[in-house]
Order: C-alpha cells, then sequence, then structure tokens
C-alpha cells in the first residue's frame, strides 16, 4: 500500500498573497508544514501540489530546491490536481493537507490515517463534527474514492474543494470522523492562516518555541494557556465555507 501526503498550496491567496512562503522561524511556511506532514506515522512519501500558473513558479522553486517532490497542475480545480497527483505516484492512499496550516500536528494525523487504515471507510477525517482547532485538518481518502469524485463531480465548489462530493454523498462512501480522545474541544480555536492576524498569531508561536519544531497540539495549547490574549488575535478572523 502505498500513502502519499499531498499538500496543495498556491501563491495567490486574495487575503494574504504569497503566504505559504512567510517565513516561520527562518523557514518558508510550506516548507514547515512539509517537515510536519513528513512526521505522520505510516506516511511514505509528501508532495507539494501547486498550480501551473507564473505566479507559482516561486512556490514550486522553493519547494522543489529544498528537495521536495512538487507536483503542478490546474489552478482551479484542485480536484484535478490531487487525482492527476496520486496518480502519477502510484498511491493507493492519499493524505489531504493544506499549506496554510502550518501548525498541523503529526500526532492528530497520524490518528486520522490510523483510523482509516483500521479498516471499515473509505474516507476519514479531523474536519467534520470538530474537536480540534482549525488548522490541524487532516483527511484520508482511498484512491478509488477520490477516482470517483474526480470522474463524477461537476459543480465547481466540488472541483475545488477536493473532497466535497465524498462528505455530501454518505449513502455512497463510507465516512469517519475522528475527535479528540481527551474529551475536549478546541474547535473554536483558529491555528490556519488566511489573514495578517492569523499569520501573527502563529509567527508568534514559532518564535516562542525559539527554533524546536517538535512541538506538538498539546504543546501549543500549554503555550496558548501561558499567553491567553494571544488566540484573541484572529479571532475576528471569518473561515470561507463551502461556494464562498
Amino acid at each position: 500500500m502505498s500513502i502519499l501526503a499531498v499538500i496543495q498550496a498556491r501563491m495567490g491567496s486574495t487575503r494574504l498573497p504569497g503566504k505559504v512562503l512567510l517565513p516561520l522561524g527562518g523557514v518558508p511556511m510550506v516548507l514547515r508544514v512539509v517537515e510536519r506532514a513528513a512526521r505522520i506515522a505510516g506516511v511514505e512519501d509528501v508532495i507539494v501540489a501547486t498550480s501551473t500558473l507564473k505566479g507559482d513558479d516561486a512556490l514550486a522553486a522553493c519547494v522543489t530546491n529544498a528537495g521536495v517532490s512538487c507536483f503542478r497542475g490546474d489552478q482551479d480545480d484542485v480536484l484535478d490536481r490531487y487525482y492527476r497527483c496520486a496518480l502519477e505516484r502510484g498511491a493507493n492512499v492519499v493524505v489531504r493537507i493544506t499549506a496554510d496550516c502550518p501548525l498541523l500536528s503529526p500526532a492528530v494525523s497520524s490518528r486520522v490515517l490510523t483510523s482509516y487504515l483500521s479498516g471499515g471507510c473509505d474516507y476519514a477525517s479531523n474536519c467534520g463534527a470538530r474537536t480540534y482547532p482549525r488548522g490541524l485538518d487532516t483527511e484520508v481518502m482511498s484512491f478509488d474514492a477520490l477516482a470517483t469524485a474526480w470522474r463524477e463531480a461537476v459543480a465547481k465548489p466540488d472541483r475545488e474543494h477536493v473532497t466535497a462530493f465524498l462528505a455530501m454523498n454518505p449513502e455512497r462512501f463510507r465516512l469517519r470522523n475522528v475527535v479528540d480522545p481527551g474529551a475536549t474541544d478546541h474547535s473554536d480555536m483558529r491555528w490556519t492562516v488566511d489573514e495578517p492576524a492569523d499569520y501573527e498569531l502563529v509567527r508568534r508561536i514559532y518564535d516562542a518555541f525559539d527554533g524546536r519544531t517538535d512541538f506538538e497540539y498539546r504543546d501549543v495549547l500549554a503555550l496558548l494557556g501561558q499567553h491567553p490574549d494571544w488566540s484573541m488575535i484572529n479571532r475576528d478572523v471569518h473561515q470561507k465555507h463551502y461556494g464562498e
């Protein structure tokens, strides 16, 4: 079984252009995500999937110069990009991650992948009934499920959001939601990067760990417990949803 982590990334964010190359502890954000994705137990390879647009040339160069694989595909049809990337790599299982989640938790992502590999589902994620902070999002799907979505999904949001077709067809796909086993709910926390305020929060967190890169979900929670005002920095940032 080939398990591939695919990190979607682009330079053309409307709210924070070029965000994936912004530095965190002196390293571009996208490479921080690669570092963390590579520590997901069971993942055999990590690849960054960006577009063929000229505007993403700098991103592709950053990734490849760091020795990380890069796939380039359609700008708007991200589902097509994922499918062709997985097909080219011969992946049986695809782990979907986004490059604007530099606090991705290898432990949490490993739990999602382990749940998927335990059998009985086509798709597992921690994004349904949320208990984790937004920014630890991890989705795992079979290549067959991805291929079905690629063939049948026609709505533009379904092509953009990759897994929406799976989630909206529970009668066809066996879906599994993974929650925090500690029975805690931190879904009100926002650890993803869409706007300058998000970046400011994440930058402070990286700076606080002073060069450490092995910090985990619980470490960040403890840090924010020491600095409760930090979580207020991006509290008013709107999260875009399906169709927006």
